[in-house]
């Protein structure tokens, strides 16, 4: 009698290799778009912007005060009379000699002026004669910006792959851009898997059937997605049958850039994600060395001959796990790359801050573990309790993740490096 032996299983991939691959099968969108700088936070520049100025476009008072020549005061309490006053907008006048002028910040400096004296500096002589005593002996250009010292004419103030923030809107606004060259929003579809789950609203708690849940991943992925940037089609809950995952994605493909999904790409009977992307075009990728978060799949679907241009292209396809956490963390460290480089942004390495662990974690994994932990007063990481991947109370109570390389141990005030949902979500 002859025993076969059951086929050894592949080794998982690693999550580093897991993140090359996903980079290196996506290509950034062309197509761009010009908006409004006002609605343009967040979006990615589509081309370099270039400032066809200087700023500040002259030199300009940083203080409220009295501009002079440092060659008038030679020491403290000289006095000096007000020759003109100037308001940030107006045109100066040249500086006499022996002279000052009351000047406001913004203002730009009258020619012959080198320095600023701050009003806190000063006195009024008092009586019929417009003068103050200058009670501070000037350093050269105090309190004077100077002509371009924050822009110059012809520099690149922004790159091509910027993601604009409030602060870049500002700066493109101080070029006198009202509108911004961005890459066109990525269009993502997306949908859950499962007869289990509900939408919250439709079934109150009470009424609720054994077994069923609500669908949580829907509204943090959404909300994920829409951080990014994404243009978003929810198509709801696909049951967990083929043939409507089938068309799910059928569907999906044609006029969208990303299908993603939550559920269905584990192995058992009712998971039916992965023959189906195999069945409309290939699963590339799937069960990653990673805890929480083995299960994850990318891949491709075919888009029907009628659907264009696009049609050359497949659609791409990442599926995620459908425990809430494992949905989350794959999401921010997998997801989150992979469509900032969808829409050509430039994707710096996250870089872990090493901070004092305040637990212990005694059993090592064989996976790599992203432990939800929190920031605690003492400088310190606490643990959340139970760091089970459907406990989605640990990434709300939690605000980041520990990194612990596959098959470590953790002892009470060991350095462990430390990635902040603050930097993850951006």
């Amino acid at each position: 009698m002859t025993v076969h032996k059951p086929a050894a299983r592949a080794p998982l991939m690693s999550l580093d290799d897991a993140l090359a691959s996903l980079l290196g099968r996506v290509a950034p969108l062309s197509a761009s778009e010009n908006v409004a700088t006002f609605e343009a936070d967040r979006r990615v520049l589509a081309q370099d912007l270039v400032s066809a100025l200087q700023v500040p476009p002259n030199d300009n008072s940083s203080m409220d005060g009295y501009a002079v020549r440092r060659a008038d005061v030679t020491a403290p309490g000289v006095v000096l009379s007000v020759s003109q006053r100037i308001a940030a907008g107006h045109v100066a006048e040249p500086l006499r000699p022996g002279t000052c002028a009351r000047i406001f910040t913004g203002a730009p400096m009258p020619e012959g002026a080198d320095a600023v004296v701050m009003q806190e500096d000063t006195q009024d002589v008092g009586g019929d004669i417009h003068g103050v005593h200058i009670n501070a002996v000037p350093q050269p250009g105090q309190w004077v910006r100077r002509a371009g010292e924050d822009v110059t004419r012809g520099a690149v103030v922004l790159s091509r792959g910027e993601r604009l923030s409030p602060a870049g809107l500002g700066l493109a606004a101080s070029l006198g851009l009202a509108h911004v060259p961005v890459v066109v929003r990525p269009r993502v579809a997306l949908f859950s898997t499962g007869d289990e789950l509900v939408m919250p609203g439709e079934v109150p708690p009470q009424d609720m059937k054994p077994g069923a849940i609500y669908n949580s991943n829907r509204f943090f992925l959404r909300a994920l997605l829409q951080r990014l940037g994404c243009e978003v089609s929810d198509l709801g809950i696909v049951p967990d049958r083929l043939e409507a995952t089938l068309a799910a994605l059928k569907t999906a493909a044609d006029h969208h850039d990303l299908i993603l999904t939550s559920g269905g790409v584990s192995v058992g009977e009712e998971d039916h994600i992965k023959p189906a992307v195999q069945q409309l075009g290939s699963l590339d990728l799937w069960q990653i060395g990673m805890k929480p978060g083995k299960p994850f799949a990318y891949g491709s679907v075919n888009r029907d001959a009628g659907a264009g241009a696009s049609a050359a292209q497949p659609c791409h396809f990442i599926g995620l796990p459908g425990n809430p956490v494992s949905s989350f963390v794959t999401f921010v460290l997998l997801v989150r790359p992979f469509l900032l480089k969808l829409q050509g942004a430039q994707t710096p390495r996250l870089k872990p801050v090493m901070l004092p662990a305040h637990f212990t974690v005694a059993r090592a994994d064989k996976r790599r573990e992203f432990l939800r932990v929190r920031r605690n007063a003492d400088g310190g990481l606490d643990l959340f309790p139970n760091q089970s991947s459907g406990v989605l109370t640990s990434a709300v109570w939690g605000d980041g993740l520990v990194d612990n390389p596959a098959g470590a141990t953790i002892g009470y005030g060991d350095r462990v490096p430390y990635l902040s949902f603050a930097e993850l979500l951006a």
